[in-house]
């Protein structure tokens, strides 16, 4: 495999491929990445980043904790446990032939209403707000789990220390534009959701027969919401997948380093 190769496919993520489907215009970063990180971090953040890539490898201080063997036990029981919410919330519950779920949704997937014209798009306002919600809820379970396999990392000697230290400067420099990145996602969904709906008035106009203006009707199997919340499953575990990476990376170079031992 050529450099190229490798460099692309680690820059292509499930959620890019996902959104570029229906927005075309959404492509792989065509910069370098250590260049366009030159530019994201601010004087105060480099030179947080230049002390720690330049502190000599030492033994854990003494507020590290052991090393926790559970972490990815933990990281595998997240994963489930978020998509599992994602998958059942994304499911019309209160229908008039509702699809069977395991459990009732925590967040349930909003019916959006028509507005005030017949011809005008319904509201995708509560959709935005659903999404906002999983989305807090995957950022507050993941940096729990960050945040404790930084500690076993701490309590390793050598590079394993290091890149404790080096995850919380970056998390620390780069969460605002990460929190801004991830927010657009609900808008690139709205735009899908009008082209679904304007789909799905194309269709009525060849089917006259049937009363597809009643809301009531959207949330049928095969439908054009149906269709949309399908999207936005598929967006969220998408989403879930690019939060779990750093953890992911973090537990799987903890299962590498070697423990630290007292003397």
């Amino acid at each position: 495999m050529t450099n190229g190769l490798r460099r692309t496919l680690f820059r292509r993520s499930e959620l890019v491929r996902i959104l570029s489907e229906t927005h075309p215009d959404i492509q792989d970063p065509k910069y370098d990445l250590g260049e366009q990180l030159g530019q994201w971090l601010e004087l105060p953040d480099a030179m947080m980043l230049f002390s720690v890539l330049s502190a000599e490898d030492g033994s854990p201080t003494s507020s590290a904790q052991p090393a926790n063997s559970d972490l990815p036990a933990e990281l595998m029981r997240l994963r489930g446990t978020l998509s599992d919410a994602i998958n059942n919330d994304g499911m019309f519950h209160a229908t008039t032939e509702p699809r069977s779920a395991p459990t009732a949704p925590r967040i349930p997937f909003p019916i959006p209403t028509p507005k005030a014209t017949a011809r005008s798009t319904p509201d995708f306002a509560p959709i935005h707000r659903y999404y906002l919600a999983h989305q807090r809820e995957m950022k507050a379970a993941i940096t729990n789990l960050r945040a404790n396999a930084r500690r076993a990392l701490a309590a390793t000697p050598g590079a394993g220390r290091k890149l404790a230290g080096l995850d919380v400067t970056f998390e620390k420099s780069l969460s605002a534009r990460e929190h801004a990145l991830l927010a657009n996602i609900p808008i690139l969904l709205a735009s899908s959701f009008e082209q679904r709906y304007a789909e799905h008035r194309a269709a009525m106009a060849d089917d006259a027969t049937e009363n597809k203006t009643d809301p009531a009707t959207w949330t049928q199997p095969g439908s054009w919401l149906d269709a949309f919340c399908n999207d936005t499953k598929r967006v969220l575990l998408a989403e879930l997948e690019l939060r779990l990476k750093p953890v992911a990376g973090l537990i799987a170079a903890l299962t590498n380093a070697p423990s630290h031992a007292t003397a």
